[in-house]
C-alpha cells in the first residue's frame, strides 16, 4: 500500500512539472505577425527592457522627422501608443491565467499538534485532489484551446488598431486637403463681394446682384471654418490613435495629398471560400466551439464527483517515558452528492454547446456577405475616385480654361470667372472626398480579409462632403 501512494506521488510529482511551463509570450507575437503579415509590420512586439523604450523611442524620432506615410503611421503606433502596449501586456496576462488552468493545484500539508494526559501526538498530512491528477490532460487540452482563441483575439484587436490607424491617417490628410481648398474658395469668393460692392457704390449693380455675391461669400466662411475645425479634428484624432505626446505631437507633419489610385484596383478573386475560413473571426468560432465540447466533457466528471486523497502520519510520544511510535495512513475524501447531482451546471454546458454551434455557423455564414460588402465599397469607391480623377476635375479644368479665353476676349464678365473659379475648386475639393473613401475602403477590406470587419463610410459621403459654395454667382 505504501509502496503504492509513493509511485501515486512520484505521477503527481512529474506531472506537475508537465503542467509548469510559463507562457512563450514571444512565441505568440510571433503566431500573430504570421497571422497578420499582410496587413500588420513584423515590428510588433511588447517593450519590456529600458533598451526596447530606447530603440522605440529613436524609431518615433525618425519617423516624425519627416512628413508622415500612411505605412509609416502604422509603425509610428506600433512602436509609440501605449494603447498598443497596454493591448499585448493584457494579452499576455490573459495567457498566463489560461496557462494556470492547465496546472495541477497545489498539495495541501497540514499539521495537528494533540496532548493528552501523558501523550503528545504530532499529526501530519498531505492530500490533493485526485481528479485534479486524473483530469490534467484534459484540462491541459482546454487550456491548449483557450489559449489558441487568445492568440486569435490579439491578432484580431492589433488589426483592429491598424485599421483605426490607417484610416485616420487618410482622414487627416483629405481633411487638410479639403482646408486648403476650401481657403481658394473663400478667397475668390471674398474677391467675388468685395468686386460687387464697389461695382454697387459706381451704380454698375443692383443691390439684389450685390447681395447674391455677398451670400455666396458668407457662405464660403461658413465653409471654411467647417473645414479648418474639421481638420483640426481629424489631426487630434490621428495624434490619439498614434499615441503621441505634446513634443511629439509638435513634430507631427502630413503629406500634402493623398497617395494617387492604385493603377488597377484589386480582383474580386480574393474573395474564396479559402479567404472566408482563414478569417479570424471564423477560426475563433471554430476554436470556441471545440473548446466547449472539449470543456463539457471535462466539466461534466467534476459535477459527479469530487475526491481527494491523503497521506497520513502521525508520530505519538509518550512524556512519561519519552517512548515514541509512529502511525502511518491514507486518507480518502469524496463530496456526496446528496442536495446537488450537478443537474443545472450540466445543463449549462449542453446550452454553452449548442451556443457555440449556432454561433460558429453564425459567424462562418456572414463572412461571405462581409466581404461582398467591404469589396462592393471598396470597388464602387475606386470607380467613383477615378471618375473624379479622369473625367469630372479634367473636364471642369478645360472648363475653366475656356472660360478664361472667353473672358480675355470680353464674351463673359470677372463675375462669372470667378463663379466659374469657385465650381473648378468644388469639383476638386469632391474628388479628395472620393479618394478619401476609397483609401478608407481599401483599408476595411483588408481587414475584412482577416476577419475583422470596420466601416469606412459608403461613396455617397464624397458627394454629400462636398461644399454647396458653386452656382450663386450665375
Amino acid at each position: 500500500m505504501t509502496q503504492a501512494f509513493r509511485l501515486l506521488a512520484v505521477s503527481a510529482a512529474a506531472l506537475l512539472l508537465i503542467g509548469c511551463a510559463s507562457v512563450n509570450f514571444d512565441q505568440a507575437l510571433d503566431d500573430t505577425r504570421q497571422a497578420t503579415q499582410t496587413f500588420v509590420p513584423n515590428t510588433l512586439e511588447l517593450r519590456q527592457t529600458s533598451a526596447q523604450h530606447r530603440a522605440a523611442a529613436q524609431r518615433s524620432a525618425q519617423l516624425l522627422d519627416k512628413p508622415l506615410s500612411m505605412a509609416d503611421a502604422v509603425e509610428l503606433a506600433l512602436a509609440n501608443s501605449p494603447d498598443v502596449q497596454a493591448l499585448l501586456a493584457q494579452s499576455w496576462a490573459d495567457m498566463a491565467s489560461i496557462n494556470q488552468t492547465g496546472r495541477i493545484a497545489n498539495p495541501v500539508l497540514s499539521f495537528e499538534r494533540n496532548q493528552s494526559l501523558d501523550e503528545v501526538e504530532l499529526g501530519r498530512l498531505l492530500s490533493f485532489g485526485l481528479l485534479d491528477l486524473l483530469t490534467l490532460p484534459q484540462r491541459q487540452n482546454v487550456a491548449r484551446n483557450q489559449s489558441a482563441q487568445a492568440n486569435i483575439q490579439r491578432s484580431a484587436n492589433v488589426v483592429d488598431k491598424v485599421a483605426q490607424v490607417r484610416q485616420a491617417w487618410v482622414r487627416a490628410v483629405a481633411a487638410e486637403q479639403t482646408a486648403q481648398y476650401a481657403e481658394q474658395v473663400n478667397t475668390a469668393a471674398k474677391a467675388s463681394a468685395e468686386l460687387a460692392k464697389r461695382m454697387l457704390q459706381t451704380g454698375n449693380f443692383n443691390k439684389l446682384q450685390r447681395a447674391r455675391q455677398h451670400a455666396v461669400y458668407a457662405d464660403a466662411v461658413a465653409q471654411l471654418a467647417l473645414a479648418r475645425h474639421g481638420a483640426t479634428a481629424a489631426r487630434e484624432e490621428l495624434v490619439r490613435q498614434l499615441g503621441l505626446d505634446e513634443k511629439q505631437t509638435a513634430l507631427l507633419k502630413l503629406p500634402e495629398r493623398l497617395p494617387d489610385l492604385p493603377e488597377q484596383a484589386r480582383t474580386a478573386t480574393e474573395l474564396s471560400t479559402t479567404a472566408m475560413q482563414q478569417r479570424l473571426d471564423v477560426q475563433q468560432a471554430r476554436l470556441q466551439l471545440d473548446g466547449a465540447g472539449k470543456a463539457q466533457g471535462l466539466n461534466l466528471l467534476n459535477t459527479l464527483a469530487d475526491v481527494e486523497v491523503g497521506i497520513r502520519r502521525d508520530t505519538i510520544t509518550d512524556t512519561h517515558n519519552g517512548q515514541t511510535s509512529d502511525r502511518k495512513g491514507y486518507e480518502v475524501a469524496i463530496r456526496l452528492p446528496l442536495f446537488d447531482w450537478g443537474g443545472a451546471q450540466r445543463d449549462a454546458m449542453n446550452a454553452q454547446t449548442l451556443a457555440a454551434a449556432n454561433h460558429y455557423e453564425g459567424v462562418l455564414r456572414a463572412a461571405a456577405p462581409h466581404l461582398r460588402e467591404a469589396y462592393s465599397a471598396y470597388r464602387t469607391s475606386y470607380d467613383l475616385a477615378r471618375h473624379y480623377r479622369d473625367e469630372i476635375v479634367p473636364l471642369r479644368k478645360t472648363m475653366a480654361d475656356e472660360n478664361v479665353l472667353r473672358y480675355n476676349a470680353m464674351l463673359i464678365g470677372v463675375f462669372e470667372l470667378l463663379a466659374d473659379t469657385r465650381d473648378n475648386i468644388t469639383s476638386v475639393m469632391g474628388a479628395i472626398q472620393a479618394q478619401q473613401q476609397f483609401w478608407l475602403a481599401d483599408a476595411g477590406l483588408s481587414a475584412a480579409l482577416l476577419g475583422k470587419p470596420i466601416t469606412g463610410g459608403t461613396p455617397s459621403h464624397a458627394r454629400n462632403a462636398t461644399p454647396s459654395t458653386s452656382g450663386g454667382g450665375h
